[in-house]
């Protein structure tokens, strides 16, 4: 087994632990099939730290549910960023013992932790393969039962993490009412 193999099957294994359940099946380890999924379509020649990172972009999350910081704008983006620093020592960890280098290990904790979006390629390309993973997977069911305006500002938030690259693909592959499509567009 090499060593991208290894760290992929245990962030696997600890996923298979989720207790939170999504088409009979523990939600995060559904969620890194679909990001590595994504990210194979969307990025075929993605290096071993770009597949580690995507793999295990919500490796454990339910340890650190979102309830256990205020639910409020601040609240979201400090348990955001615990999170982010979380998954990176996570992920250095099964990275070491497979043999990955320290600047390696450091390296998926930069990806993980979105540091330099929209100047490094491979944060980017992380990015956009979340916001694929979400409109793909995730948007129809979050979009129930909110309302259009307050829809319409996440999909903007959305397809302003993107590249243009990205935001032109969405276009072409989700057939999205106006004027949220109008989000996607240069």
């Amino acid at each position: 087994m090499s060593a991208l193999e290894e760290v992929l099957s245990e962030i696997d294994s600890a996923n298979a632990q989720d207790p939170n359940q999504e088409e009979g099946r523990p939600a995060a380890l559904l969620y890194g099939e679909r990001m590595s999924g994504e990210l194979a379509r969307l990025f075929p020649e993605a290096s071993e730290v770009l597949q580690i990172a995507a793999r295990g972009q919500h490796v454990e999350r339910w340890l650190l549910p979102r309830d256990s910081y205020p639910m409020d704008r601040p609240g979201y983006f400090a348990w955001r960023k615990e999170q982010g620093r979380r998954h990176g020592a996570r992920l250095a960890g099964m990275m070491s013992k497979a043999g990955y280098d320290a600047a390696t290990q450091e390296r998926v904790g930069v990806l993980l932790r979105k540091e330099g979006i929209k100047r490094d390629a491979e944060v980017q390309a992380l990015e956009d393969v979340i916001c694929f993973t979400f409109l793909k997977w995730y948007f129809s069911p979050f979009a129930e039962g909110r309302d259009a305006e307050g829809l319409q500002r996440i999909v903007e938030k959305t397809a302003l993490k993107m590249s243009s690259e990205g935001r032109a693909r969405v276009l072409q592959e989700f057939d999205l009412p106006e004027p949220l499509a109008g989000a996607f567009r240069d």
